[in-house]
C-alpha cells in the first residue's frame, strides 16, 4: 500500500479550480518532489493531504486513512514543515526543541539535539534573536524529529546557505534509507533533482506530468554543426533518439538511453562541432512552465 495516495483530488472555491482530477501515490521509502510555480495547485495539494481542507472531489490517503475524514489519524503518521514556519520568539532553541518534543510521543529531544548539532545550529540564542537562516534550520529540526512515515517539506531550504543545503540532502537520504517518505515541495530545480526519485508537475491546477528522475539523467540534448548530411541512425538507436536538422546545416538530437553507443556513430558523420548536455528537470519543467511565459 502507498503511503500516500490521491484519487481524481479535486478543489474549488466556486468556479475557481484550485486543484483538478489529480491522481499519483508515494511510496514507502520514495522522495517525490512537488514542482510548479505559485498557483499551481502546490499549496492546496499540501493541506488536502494534509486534513486541512474539505476536497471538492476525489479522496487523499495516508497509511490508506482518508486525509480529511480521519486528519487526527492521519497527523500522528506525519510531520509538517510549512512554507513560512512561525516559532515562539520568546523560547531560545533549546525550549523551542524541548517543547515540540513533549507536543507528540513521536518526537525525540535526542533526536532533535542531535539534528542541531549536525546544522550547526546554536540553541541558546533567542528565536527572535536568531537570523532568518537560523530560524529555518530550528523549523526544519522540528519537522524532521519525529518518527513517523510521512515528512512533507514546503521549500524546507528557503534561506539556507549551499553548505546546509547539501546537509539537508544529506539527511533526506538517510530518511529514504529508514524507510520513510517524503513529499518535497521546492522552486530550486536542481535541488528537486539531486534529493528526489521521481517528480511531479503541477500547472494550473493540474497534475500534468510524472517523471522519474533517474530516467531524465539519462536523457540528453546533442547540438552539433554538420560539414555533410547526417547519416540514419542504426536501427537499434533510432527509437531512443528525437533527431531534427535544419536547412543551415544544424543538427538538433534528444537522446534517452545509454550515450555509449550514439557516440559510435556520432564518430562516422561529417560534425563541424559537437556539443552534449545532460537534459535534466529544467527540461520537463519548461515544456509546462516556458522561462520566457512566466
Amino acid at each position: 500500500m502507498a503511503v500516500a495516495a490521491t484519487h481524481s483530488l479535486s478543489k474549488c472555491y466556486g468556479r475557481v479550480a484550485a486543484l483538478s482530477d489529480c491522481t499519483f501515490d508515494v511510496a514507502r521509502g520514495e522522495i517525490l518532489g512537488l514542482l510548479g510555480p505559485n498557483g499551481a495547485g502546490k499549496t492546496t495539494l499540501l493541506r488536502l493531504l494534509l486534513g486541512y481542507l474539505k476536497p471538492t472531489g476525489g479522496q487523499a490517503t495516508i497509511d490508506g486513512l482518508d486525509c480529511y475524514r480521519r486528519s487526527v489519524e492521519v497527523h500522528r503518521r506525519l510531520s509538517y514543515l510549512p512554507g513560512e514556519a512561525r516559532l515562539f520568539r520568546r523560547l531560545n532553541g533549546r525550549q523551542t526543541l524541548e517543547f515540540f518534543a513533549r507536543l507528540r510521543s513521536e518526537s525525540s529531544l535526542e533526536r532533535s539535539l542531535q539534528l542541531a548539532e549536525r546544522l550547526e545550529l546554536d540553541l541558546a540564542r533567542r528565536v527572535r534573536q536568531m537570523s532568518t537562516g537560523m530560524r529555518q534550520k530550528l523549523a526544519l529540526i522540528v519537522a524532521l524529529a519525529p518518527d513517523v512515515p510521512l515528512v512533507i517539506l514546503d521549500e524546507p531550504t528557503s534561506n539556507l546557505d549551499p553548505t546546509v543545503r547539501r546537509d539537508v540532502a544529506g539527511l533526506l537520504d538517510e530518511a529514504r534509507a529508514e524507510g520513510k517518505t517524503v513529499v518535497f515541495s521546492s522552486h530550486v530545480l536542481s535541488e528537486v533533482e539531486d534529493v528526489c526519485d521521481r517528480v511531479i508537475v503541477l500547472s494550473s491546477g493540474r497534475l500534468v506530468e510524472q517523471v522519474r528522475v533517474g530516467d531524465v539523467r539519462r536523457q540528453h540534448r546533442i547540438r552539433a554543426e554538420l560539414r555533410g548530411t547526417l547519416g540514419p541512425p542504426p536501427a537499434a538507436l533510432a527509437e531512443g533518439l528525437d533527431v531534427l536538422v535544419n536547412d543551415h546545416g544544424r543538427a538538433e538530437i534528444v537522446a534517452r538511453g545509454d550515450l555509449a553507443p550514439l557516440l559510435g556513430w556520432l564518430a562516422e558523420q561529417p560534425l563541424a562541432s559537437l556539443r552534449i548536455e545532460p537534459i535534466g528537470l529544467r527540461s520537463v519543467y519548461e515544456r509546462h512552465h516556458p522561462t520566457g511565459g512566466r
